[in-house]
C-alpha cells in the first residue's frame, strides 16, 4: 500500500481474527498486528497464520506485524511466516543493539527476493523501550539510517520503559520528557522521520490522553501508538494540522514567494516575521496536510 501520513498505529492481538481484521478498518493510518506481548506464549505459532489471513484481506490503512524481539525464540519463525506482498511493515520491539537491526535486515532482504518482493519494500519500525537501548540511541539511529530505507523512523514505548527503569508512569508523564526529547533528537541528527510516542494505558481518562497527545505534538513526534480503537481518531485529530493554520501557512507560502521574487527574504504576514525558516516550516505543514488528505480512507 502506498506510504501515507503517520499519525496513529492501532494495535490488536494477532490470535484474535476478528480484533486483527477490525483493526484494519477503523481509521488508523497503520494497523499492527501483534505477535508479542499480546499473545500468550502457547499461541505464538498459531497467531502467525491468523495474522497473514488478516492481512490478505481489503482494507483500508497498512498493515504492520509486530515479531517477537530478536533475542527470542520465536522472531525468526514470525518474520518467515507473515513476509509477503501484502505486509507494509515490521515493528521490531525492545532493539538495544544495532547489530540486530543489520541481521533483520537481511533476513528481510533474502525472503523479498525469495518471494518476488520489491526490494526493502518493507519497513521496519523499532521500538526503544529498555534502559540499553536508549544508553545507545544516538548509535542505534544512525544503524538505522545506515539501512538504505529500511527503518524510516523509530517509536517508543514507555511500559517497558519504565519497568525497566522501575520509574512510576503517572498521569503528566513528566518521568518521560527525557526518553521523549532524546528520541526527537537523535531521529533528527540521523536523518529519520519523526518518532512515533509511545501508548496510553489509561483507557477512561479521555483528558489526560488528549493532552498527552498534545504534548507529543509539541515535542516533535509525528504520531502515537494506540491500543484501543476510541483511541484513533483523538490521536489523527491531534496530529492533523488544524484547517487555519493550513490556510495561513499556505498565505505565508504564495506572501514570501511574491516578496522573493523582488528579492525580499524577510517580510511580515500577518504580523508574523517570515523567512526562510518559517517557510520550510509553512511547506512542511501543507505537504502534511496534503498527504492526509490523499491517504486511503480519508473523507
Amino acid at each position: 500500500m502506498s506510504p501515507g501520513p503517520n499519525r496513529s498505529f492501532l494495535f490488536a492481538p494477532g490470535d484474535h481474527p476478528r480484533r486483527a481484521e477490525k483493526v484494519l478498518e477503523v481509521g488508523a493510518d497503520a494497523a499492527i498486528l501483534d505477535l508479542e506481548d499480546a499473545v500468550a506464549v502457547a499461541a505464538k505459532p498459531g497467531a502467525r497464520e491468523a495474522v497473514r489471513a488478516a492481512l490478505a484481506r481489503p482494507r483500508r490503512c497498512r498493515g504492520f506485524v509486530r515479531v517477537n524481539a530478536f533475542g527470542t525464540e520465536w522472531c525468526f519463525a514470525d518474520l518467515h511466516a507473515v513476509v509477503g506482498p501484502t505486509l507494509d511493515g515490521i515493528v521490531l520491539p525492545k532493539l538495544e543493539d544495532g547489530a540486530e537491526l543489520v541481521a533483520v535486515d537481511w533476513m528481510l532482504s533474502a525472503l523479498e527476493r525469495e518471494r518476488g518482493l520489491p526490494p526493502r519494500g518493507i519497513e521496519v519500525m523499532p521500538i526503544l523501550e529498555t534502559a540499553l537501548g536508549f544508553s545507545r540511541l544516538g548509535a542505534l539511529a544512525a544503524q538505522a539510517k545506515a539501512l538504505g530505507g529500511r527503518v524510516r523512523r523509530l517509536a517508543f514505548g514507555a511500559g517497558d520503559y519504565t519497568l525497566d527503569l522501575g520509574l512510576s508512569w503517572g498521569r503528566a508523564e513528566t518521568e518521560l520528557e527525557t526518553a521523549r526529547a532524546a528520541i526527537v533528537l537523535h531521529s533528527r541528527a540521523a536523518g529519520l522521520e519523526p518518532p512515533i510516542d509511545t501508548v496510553w494505558i489509561e483507557l477512561r481518562d479521555a483528558e489526560g490522553f488528549a493532552a498527552s497527545c498534545a504534548r507529543g505534538v509539541a515535542l516533535g513526534f509525528q504520531g502515537r501508538l494506540c491500543i484501543h480503537p476510541d483511541q484513533v481518531g483523538v490521536v489523527n485529530a491531534a496530529f492533523s494540522p488544524p484547517p487555519e493554520e493550513v490556510a495561513r501557512a499556505e498565505r505565508i507560502i504564495a506572501a514570501f514567494a511574491e516578496a522573493e521574487a523582488r528579492g525580499l527574504a524577510s517580510i511580515q504576514v500577518e504580523g508574523r516575521f517570515v523567512d526562510y525558516p518559517i517557510v520550510e516550516r509553512a511547506q512542511r505543514l501543507v505537504a502534511l496536510a496534503r498527504l492526509i488528505r490523499e491517504a486511503p480512507g480519508s473523507a
